[in-house]
């Protein structure tokens, strides 16, 4: 009779072992799950942002000069450039230098090319970059009034557009993060309350025995934390591996994209989804716990 009783107790002990091991490596995949999902998104976002600042950094104001203008006058309306504000880089363009970039956009008609060559009708100008998308317009204005300017260009509707998709990009990406992470903390924190009603007996016995409420939720949260650092360091070892691969994908078939490098970038998304992992491990445990600790 006693065997057969340590028997029955032996199996029951196993199989909550195996129940809660089990419980534990949901939630472990949960938070790796969710998280790499945030991370994954998080990643593109960054890159979509990173993208919408450089077409704005590329957006630039064409100066053209009268030819008759002298190259005193000249170097005088380029020193007035370099000193308005928000202005961050003037580079002159010469006559020869305007037609060779012509021919290289029109290198297949060659008698459109021979005409031109012929007499360079093109202007000299200064291609004017500012530090920031708003200083262009005030910048093209006042460029214009100055002396030796024949036009302005800074293609103002295309530049509008281009800071209204900028704009949608960031914003969008700021709301997709915010539910992201919401979601992820919901989702974490029910699998955490399923691991942690699975052992609901345990802490009812350990408070009735006179176990005081820290003693019980401190062991909960330092397993919440565990298994958030454990699923974060998967999603962190899956996200360095996808994106160093994605990354040297994209340089050798598209290099013209330019995504950011793996350093900086996955180091400190690293550091955020290990301390997410450990937070949410954390709080998940400690709300979870607060119904069963009212006996």
């Amino acid at each position: 009779m006693r065997s057969t009783s340590l028997a029955f107790g032996v199996r029951q002990s196993l199989r909550g072992l195996r129940q809660n091991a089990l419980m534990s490596l949901a939630s472990a995949l949960t938070v790796a799950l969710s998280l790499l999902v945030a991370g994954l998104f998080g990643l593109i976002i960054i890159n979509l942002g990173h993208l919408a600042t450089l077409a704005e950094r590329q957006v630039e104001v064409t100066v053209f000069l009268n030819d008759s203008l002298p190259d005193q006058g000249v170097r005088a309306v380029e020193a007035q450039l370099k000193a308005m504000p928000g202005v961050t880089q003037v580079d002159f363009v010469s006559k020869d230098e305007a037609l060779n970039r012509l021919k290289a956009v029109f290198a297949n008609d060659k008698d459109l090319l021979a005409e031109v060559e012929q007499q360079n009708p093109l202007y000299r100008s200064f291609e004017v970059h500012t530090d920031q998308p708003e200083h262009i317009q005030p910048t093209a204005e006042a460029a214009g009034k100055l002396n030796g300017v024949v036009k302005v260009n800074y293609k103002q509707d295309l530049i509008d557009r281009l800071f209204r998709v900028t704009r949608a990009i960031r914003v969008a990406g700021l709301v997709i993060m915010v539910v992201l992470a919401l979601a992820m903390v919901m989702i974490i924190s029910n699998t955490i309350r399923i691991t942690v009603f699975a052992r609901r007996h345990e802490i009812g016995i350990m408070k009735l025995v006179g176990a005081t409420d820290g003693f019980i939720r401190w062991p909960f949260v330092c397993e919440g934390m565990v298994l958030g650092l454990a699923g974060a360091a998967f999603a962190a070892v899956a996200l360095w591996a996808g994106y160093s691969w994605a990354w040297g994908a994209v340089q050798r078939g598209l290099p013209f994209i330019p995504l950011l490098p793996g350093q900086p970038l996955l180091t400190g998304l690293t550091v955020l989804i290990g301390g997410s992992g450990v937070v949410v491990g954390a709080v998940g445990s400690a709300l979870s716990l607060r119904r069963f600790l009212r006996v």
